[in-house]
């Protein structure tokens, strides 16, 4: 049985700060405990994967990262400034692209540089040109989002998401809808683009292989409410083929940590 460290020795400086982040969803007929004191340290440029199954709260820390959510104790910090709302410095990525279909792909690119006002038209078109060359499809500038497959729509997401040069980027199961293949080869593509761009990534997922295969430390919820149980450093080089065998080690005990803090039905290791 192979050991996997619990965490990573990291020298960058800390680029968030979760403390004591607690979170409660009150209605009418109930109200549910979503997140139960979670702290967590994410460094400059590190890629963390929060591994948990349907309901134990990942995707809402991922909201209160992003300032689309407050939590009822605690807090997030960002370079050591409260995280009051959504910020430029902040970007996310959903499970659905969400570009605009009544634009074309260089226009929807270019439209997440609104947030720099201080560009010309030009000059967005020449950084969305770079992010689209980036993403690999320069060639479908012109193209209408109704002519682009599921993994170019995601590609396309994926290059508005970064034309603004956030600090950190935040990404909700982008690759969930996406069918086996064209998820592997989305695998090759975020870990090149993040070993250029060098972003801090927070990546949401239920899928162990996958968090193993993008992450440099996996996070694993339980849910109800949910709680940080455990916490692996990955030491693979990359890039790394999610069909490896040192890949699928790693995979399976961390595999075997989530079983002894869920049902074994609720955890997806992996295709």
């Amino acid at each position: 049985m192979m050991a996997i460290r619990d965490e990573l020795q990291n020298v960058q400086p800390v680029k968030l700060v979760v403390d004591g982040v607690s979170k409660w969803f009150r209605t009418r007929r109930a109200t549910v405990h979503a997140l139960d004191n979670i702290s967590l340290n994410i460094h400059e440029g590190e890629f963390v994967c929060l591994v948990g199954p349907s309901g134990c709260g990942k995707s809402t820390l991922l909201n209160i990262i992003a300032g689309l959510e407050m939590p009822d104790t605690g807090q997030v910090l960002a370079d050591g400034k409260p995280v009051t709302g959504p910020g430029r410095d902040r970007m996310m990525m959903f499970q659905e692209s969400a570009l605009f279909p009544w634009l074309d792909v260089m226009d929807n690119v270019m439209f997440g540089l609104k947030l720099k006002p201080n560009l010309s038209p030009s000059e967005r078109r020449e950084v969305a040109k770079y992010y689209l060359e980036l993403v690999g499809l320069s060639k479908f500038a012109n193209a209408n989002i109704h002519e682009l497959s599921g993994g170019m729509k995601q590609r396309i997401a994926l290059a508005r998401a970064l034309a603004p040069n956030p600090r950190v980027l935040l990404m909700d199961e982008p690759f969930g809808a996406l069918d086996a293949l064209t998820r592997e080869q989305l695998y090759g593509d975020i870990q090149r683009i993040w070993q250029e761009r060098k972003k801090t990534i927070v990546f949401v997922t239920h899928n162990v292989r996958e968090a193993t295969c993008l992450g440099d430390r996996v996070i694993l919820f339980s849910p109800h409410p949910g709680r940080i149980q455990e916490k692996f450093g990955v030491e693979l080089p990359r890039p790394r083929d999610i069909n490896s065998v040192a890949l699928a080690k790693y995979s399976t005990e961390i595999t075997r940590a989530l079983k002894r803090h869920l049902n074994p039905e609720l955890v997806e290791v992996g295709e």
